[in-house]
């Protein structure tokens, strides 16, 4: 075989690896008539009824949802490096929002029910670099898997004892204020690119 024809071969592949990456993207956030899709790359649809409590022990539900921009996360209090750095970056994506930053709320349901108690959630959420006014959500373990499974989370615990950890999805679920899945938001963005993908999605774009 000739090196054209390797080549030819070569670039035709990573085509192909483009396409896919492509239609995996779209197919998180594809846009009709100015509508988002809700579902994952599997037609599962993202997003739906949970019933947990908040850091204050408040009975809340996924009408929680409705009537603003929602971000939420998925993690835990005791994780060492992932969630706290998303939840700075939520602070930082808020900063960057200026003005409309009101317009948009943050939540973080644990997936460690077991250790996160509201009053544990109330105390790491009140830690400096996060954000003001993040929601923190949990409840009972069933509780806690159906708000995952609802949202296509996975979480599988890691170790025995009193440090055992999580590995957990660590996407940023944006939601629009009807409470319906608007589009991910990367870990490799920017603050700044954060912003502006949340300030298109408020205009429509």
């Amino acid at each position: 075989m000739t090196k054209f024809r390797l080549a030819v071969i070569a670039a035709a592949f990573l085509l192909l690896i483009g396409l896919a990456a492509v239609n995996w993207y779209n197919s998180l956030h594809p846009r009709a008539n100015g509508v988002v899709s809700q579902v994952d790359p599997n037609g599962r649809q993202i997003g739906g009824a949970f019933q947990l409590v908040d850091q204050d022990g408040k009975p809340v539900d996924d009408s929680l949802l409705k009537g603003k921009w929602t971000a939420v996360f998925f993690g835990y209090t005791y994780c060492p490096d992932v969630c706290p750095l998303t939840l700075q970056s939520l602070a930082r994506t808020k900063a960057a929002m200026g003005d409309k930053a009101d317009r948009l709320q943050i939540v973080f349901i644990t997936v460690d029910p077991e250790r996160d108690t509201p009053a544990n959630l109330k105390a790491y959420l009140a830690s400096g670099g996060f954000p003001k006014g993040v929601i923190g959500l949990t409840g009972t373990r069933e509780q806690v898997e159906k708000a995952e499974k609802a949202y296509g989370t996975v979480a599988s615990k890691v170790g025995e004892g009193d440090t055992y950890t999580y590995n957990h999805t660590s996407l940023v679920y944006l939601m629009n204020p009807q409470g319906q899945f608007s589009g991910p938001l990367m870990r490799d963005l920017t603050p700044e690119q954060s912003a502006k993908q949340i300030e298109d999605a408020m205009r429509g774009r």
